[in-house]
């Protein structure tokens, strides 16, 4: 049977066909979870509490190469069905109640592939796991609405062998043994999008990086080199401490990086926590940019979230931009200097199949989109200057934080806190394939 736009088996974003229901939000996901290293079993219970948005007689749930023992609707048995990562929930849902949705299932959990965007979520390690989730990917390990715009509470329990540390989004509540496991217990208060919700396992050693407000640590292998940790993950209070002058306080109680033993082609943010290579241990340059970017995403990504995904570069443009400022203000190089290295670097490049206001799943996370969402915004600042530029930085943050963001809603608040008609620039970088002219600040 053919689905459409309107119908919840569709999915809510057009990006990622078969995901999410509008029909509904959860308000707080609560998942106890087992798991044994040897062999990848995962054993779960999920309980959800939602609120349903229209009235509908089914509800459905994401949920990718696991198995489903049962379903309960506030504390009734329920029927459901579950097929091609869609549990099927039937229930009568009418908007203004809430309900408690108990989901037990268990499985080899594994990334969830995607054609287009590849595998994503709960991935083995050599020893250990991590999930990188983005975009696709939590539903390879906890039943979900898997809606960027959809943000609920978390509360998370794992029980894992104990020579094994867990880390997740959210902050640690308490430890305890049992036999041969150990449950660590975790909480995350902050309204978080499932794809930012994490779950690293691995033999680590947590080490702090003091100087700043909120607690700032890592997660290391037994072997790591501590001075070259303080040389990389070490420089990590300063960021914070800078980003918070630009864009206003850290949007969350502290910030974790984990460090896997593994090589990782790419790290990846999730809510305050963010996950590196073990090859980003390395202070050049380029290892201390990714550090500086997943950072910034608590601000532009975590705290402001994007409602739909074809607005991404209002997540990866402006950590791109951040990478910029951090050149700078750790005198690497300019900002002019890395808008007009990466400027010249687009000019020589292909732009007719890119749209930065819809760039498609194909583009959505191509590097051409990084640097000229970044340059978007450096063509923002020249045209109205910087203390206008970071004005509208800090009430974007400060006006959306917890929430949902579209373009639209940047061009206009971008508008109105400049006080002046900006339509002509943002069609020209944003509505537009072909490449503008480089962005030069005066005197530079």
């Amino acid at each position: 049977m053919s689905t459409t736009a309107t119908d919840p088996r569709a999915g809510s974003d057009p990006y990622l066909p078969g995901h999410g229901d509008a029909r509904y939000d959860v308000v707080h996901y609560d998942l106890s979870l087992g798991y044994k290293v040897e062999g990848n079993r995962l054993d779960g219970e999920a309980t959800l509490t939602l609120r349903p948005l229209v009235a509908a007689e089914e509800l459905h749930l994401d949920l990718h190469g696991l198995q489903v023992q049962k379903v309960s609707v506030d504390g009734r048995g329920q029927k459901a069905s579950h097929h091609h990562g869609r549990l099927v929930i039937r229930c009568a849902a009418r908007p203004g109640q809430q309900l408690t949705v108990r989901v037990k299932y268990s499985g080899k959990p594994r990334p969830v592939r995607s054609r287009v965007l590849g595998g994503a979520g709960w991935e083995e390690l050599e020893d250990g796991v991590i999930v990188a989730a983005q975009p696709h990917g939590a539903p390879s390990w906890f039943p979900c609405n898997d809606r960027p715009d959809s943000k609920a509470t978390y509360s998370l329990s794992l029980s894992a062998p104990p020579d094994y540390t867990v880390a997740f989004s959210g902050e640690l509540r308490e430890t305890r043994r049992r036999g041969n496991a150990v449950t660590w217990v975790y909480e995350q208060a902050v309204p978080m999008a499932t794809y930012l919700a994490t779950v690293q396992i691995g033999r680590y050693e947590l080490v702090e990086h003091p100087g700043t407000l909120v607690p700032v640590r890592s997660y290391v292998p037994a072997r790591t080199d501590r001075a070259v940790l303080a040389e990389t993950f070490g420089r990590q209070p300063a960021m914070l401490t800078f980003f918070s002058s630009l864009f206003g306080d850290y949007p969350f109680p502290s910030y974790t990086s984990v460090i896997t033993e593994d090589e990782l082609e790419i790290p990846l943010e999730s809510q305050g926590l963010s996950t590196f290579g073990r090859n980003l241990l390395d202070p050049a340059w380029e290892s201390v940019r990714l550090i500086a970017h997943e950072l910034s995403h608590q601000w532009f990504g975590n705290a402001v979230t994007l409602r739909r995904w074809q607005d991404i570069w209002l997540h990866e443009g402006f950590a791109c931009y951040c990478e910029w400022l951090w050149a700078e203000e750790s005198g690497v190089s300019t900002v002019q200097e890395e808008v007009d290295r990466h400027h010249g670097a687009l000019a020589h490049l292909e732009q007719d199949d890119l749209l930065m206001v819809d760039p498609g799943p194909e583009l959505m996370f191509d590097d051409q989109l990084y640097k000229r969402g970044a340059l978007t915004l450096h063509a923002l600042r020249v045209e109205v200057g910087d203390a206008a530029f970071f004005e509208i930085l800090r009430r974007w943050v400060r006006e959306h934080r917890g929430g949902g963001v579209t373009t639209d809603m940047f061009l206009e608040h971008a508008q109105h806190v400049a006080g002046r008609d900006l339509s002509a620039l943002f069609g020209a970088w944003l509505e537009r394939t072909a490449l503008p002219p480089c962005p030069r600040r005066t005197g530079t």
